[in-house]
């Protein structure tokens, strides 16, 4: 195909496979384009290469980009090659690019600014890690035609910067690792109950006083963690001494804000600024009580007291402040939050049940709903366009509104926006809300998501405007705590957002593995990929071999068996280990850079087989119960709440109407087909526990997020006691076993495993 031919492909053909070679180290590009075609050969990039805009339009902010990359070069040359960038009309895709590399010239063709930049990431990925290491003597940029745009026109990540305080030059790294991986939606979540961040010139002491703290409770937990791991120490930076007290936070000033701006602009970010109320108010209810219901800021059953809806200066207060952000941020799009909202003490209100009977509102729902309804008028007349988490749908909810959806249980919600014509983000927390923390199943969760998959109709898919990641910071002080806590998953949804390639998680995990060390020349406190192999939990009979599956081969692993954490200075793992007595192994990956991966604690227990038990009557499947009742362990499910019971076939949950907390139990027995040790797989969101031969085997108990925990077991052949709990807090559920037998093959539990009398 030659250079016309190809730049003339059309767009339409842009969601076909990419063609499967070994592109996925040669050209370990996230997110996947749409179309790759290599080439042979390579482009030079020196000092002296001319970088050009081609007639018809000027890529200014491309340019600088572009020439801001090669002011990291040395050296010079002669040699007569150039970048041209290029408006082409012919590319119609929103944000599309054309990007040719040849020997002898580069060249970017795009329709707008947005599409010049995206083909920059590209080409900055292309380059390596060079690209992000000063001093650098030329740049070898691989030869290939590419063709691409995005799949999802809002690809967004969301940074809170209430809880924890981040300053200005983390912000402008942030976007520009945002543009790396072409996200350009960056959701600003200003004031919150812990701080509000945004000078508002009409109320200081917003910022005088509302952005500075003493430690609270959620600082304590993480000075606690940072004994063990410095991540989780507070910035010395954030503190000041105010009145002789030393006070934790910061906030932005309207000019400071106004650069950042710019400078998210230049690089094709838009910036969302969300300042949440009614509730999540406390920063400003601490210093304007009278704007609650009761008149004071107080924390609530669940939530902290917001802002009354049934008085005047509530308006007078919300109208000052978001006119002020209007004027601050060029963005069409405003969030005002409106989740989480306490609404006891308006229940409790006088005025809340005059202005109820005068607006015929029957319940506190529609309450929220006209204050909402009420805001988003006042946002459209300043031609502003509301974002609401999707509790706005409660009550009633304006189709002019657009709806963030972030609550994985209530899987209706955007098939009940898609109804009423609302506009939708979805971002639900099971695979967007990264803080949540990270297993070896993580990535790969986020990679599976499918933003479609709420039985939307293709004509409501439409509605669909993108996706994005949440990064919600009551745990996460720092700037290497939040890195930790986005990378790597943000490579991830960047290519559920942009890609039109169809997805293969094997080769995005090549990719992905080729990326790390861009990563580390970005200096980024990424997660490093899980060593797998064994169980923290295992177990031999007579002896046994450690045998560690390393992702990464330009990781080392180092290991111990005298209890301390290895360092740079232990013992090499050659490839295996061998084990003949009780012991304990650490053993970690460290990265060229000296970085250390997560420390894996692994104890031998040496066993006999332990011997199956006898059936009278063996009957296909696990006895079932049913316990609607809201519990923090497992070991806390009490007999006297069990509603139903069941026969299950294996691992499932037969209940229609669940409750929104509750518990279960299955119960029977595991068949082991052959002797051997046994690998058992526990993932649960949220606790679990696994019994094998009336012992606990698999400890996963608690409320948190979805993890997978693991134990080794020596089965004889033939039937084995076994009990499963689960406890569900809220919030949706994971519950999945899977277990490594002789064969050697890991599998799901099936009705095949388990019987009953």
């Amino acid at each position: 195909m030659n250079l016309k031919r190809f730049l003339l492909v059309s767009f339409l053909s842009i969601s076909t496979t990419l063609r499967v070679m070994s592109q996925e180290t040669s050209y370990p590009i996230i997110p996947k384009p749409a179309q790759l075609e290599s080439m042979p050969g390579k482009f030079n990039w020196y000092k002296n290469t001319v970088i050009r805009n081609g007639a018809g339009i000027s890529f200014t902010d491309a340019t600088k980009e572009l020439q801001q990359i090669t002011g990291a070069l040395k050296t010079t040359t002669k040699r007569p090659n150039f970048i041209l960038i290029k408006k082409d009309p012919s590319i119609t895709a929103a944000e599309g690019y054309k990007l040719v590399v040849e020997p002898s010239q580069i060249t970017i063709l795009a329709a707008n600014k947005a599409g010049a930049f995206w083909a920059i990431s590209t080409l900055k990925q292309l380059i390596g890690t060079p690209a992000f290491k000063v001093g650098t003597g030329a740049y070898v940029v691989p030869a290939v035609k590419i063709a691409d745009a995005p799949k999802f026109a809002w690809r967004g990540m969301h940074l809170d910067v209430s809880r924890h305080f981040f300053d200005l030059d983390y912000l402008k790294t942030f976007i520009d690792r945002m543009v790396l991986y072409k996200f350009n939606k960056f959701h600003l979540h200003l004031t919150d109950d812990q701080g509000w961040r945004i000078e508002i010139k009409k109320y200081p002491e917003l910022t005088s006083k509302g952005a500075w703290r003493k430690l609270n409770g959620q600082d304590s937990v993480c000075l606690k963690l940072a004994k063990d791991n410095p991540d989780y120490a507070l910035p010395e930076k954030h503190f000041k001494t105010i009145n002789g007290e030393r006070m934790y936070g910061g906030f932005y000033t309207q000019e400071e804000m106004r650069g950042l701006i710019q400078y998210a602009t230049a690089h094709g970010v838009e910036i969302i600024p969300e300042i949440d109320m009614p509730g999540h108010m406390m920063a400003a209810t601490k210093l304007m009580p009278w704007l609650t219901a009761s008149g004071i800021s107080q924390q609530g059953v669940t939530f902290s007291e917001p802002l009354c809806p049934c008085k005047e200066t509530t308006y007078d207060f919300a109208e000052n402040v978001l006119s002020e952000i209007f004027s601050l941020f060029p963005s069409k799009y405003v969030h005002i939050g409106a989740d989480e909202v306490e609404k006891d003490s308006w229940k409790k209100s006088e005025e809340c049940k005059e202005l109820m009977k005068r607006e015929n509102l029957k319940s506190v729902e529609e309450l929220q709903s006209y204050f909402v309804h009420r805001m988003e008028r006042f946002l459209n007349s300043k031609g502003k366009k509301m974002i609401g988490w999707d509790e706005i749908l409660e009550g009633g909810v304006s189709p002019t509104a657009t709806m963030m959806y972030w609550r994985a249980w209530v899987p209706t919600a955007p098939k009940h926006a898609a109804e009423k014509g609302l506009d939708m983000i979805i971002m639900p927390g099971e695979y967007c809300y990264f803080d949540a923390q990270q297993d070896g199943g993580s990535l790969k969760k986020v990679y599976s998501f499918d933003p479609y998959n709420y039985n939307l109709t293709k004509a409501e898919e439409k509605l669909v405007l993108g996706i994005q990641s949440a990064l919600w910071t009551e745990y996460i002080p720092s700037e290497a705590r939040a890195e930790y806590m986005l990378y790597p998953r943000t490579q991830a949804l960047s290519e559920v957002a942009w890609s039109n390639a169809d997805k293969n998680w094997a080769e995005f995990e090549k990719r992905m593995n080729a990326q790390y060390p861009l990563l580390d020349a970005m200096n980024i406190n990424y997660r490093q990929p899980d060593l797998t192999g064994f169980s923290p939990k295992s177990v031999f009979v007579n002896q046994t071999v450690l045998k560690v599956i390393n992702p990464l081969a330009s990781s080392v692993l180092r290991y111990t068996t005298d209890g301390t954490k290895p360092t740079v200075n232990s013992t090499v793992y050659n490839g295996q280990l061998v084990i003949n007595k009780p012991t304990q192994v650490k053993i970690a990956a460290f990265r060229p850079n000296g970085k250390i991966g997560e420390v894996y604690t692994i104890d031998y227990d040496q066993q006999s087989y332990a011997k199956g038990v006898s059936l009278a009557k063996a009957e296909k499947g696990l006895k079932f119960s049913y316990y609607p009742k809201s519990y923090k362990l497992v070991t806390q499910i009490n007999e006297a709440d069990k509603k139903s019971d069941a026969i299950t076939t294996a691992i499932e949950i037969p209940v229609k109407e669940q409750a929104t907390t509750f518990g279960t139990k299955h119960e029977g027995y595991f068949y082991a087909a052959a002797q051997g040790v046994y690998t058992f797989y526990l993932r649960a969101d949220d606790g679990s526990n696994l019994y094998l031969n009336n012992k606990l085997l698999v400890d996963n108990d608690g409320l948190h997020s979805a993890i997978e925990k693991s134990a080794q077991i020596a089965l004889d052949k033939g039937y084995h006691p076994f009990k499963l709990l689960f406890i569900e807090g809220g919030g949706g559920y994971t519950l999945s076993l899977e277990y490594v037998g002789p064969d050697g093959q890991r599998k799901a539990v099936s009705a095949a495993d388990f019987a009953h009398e």
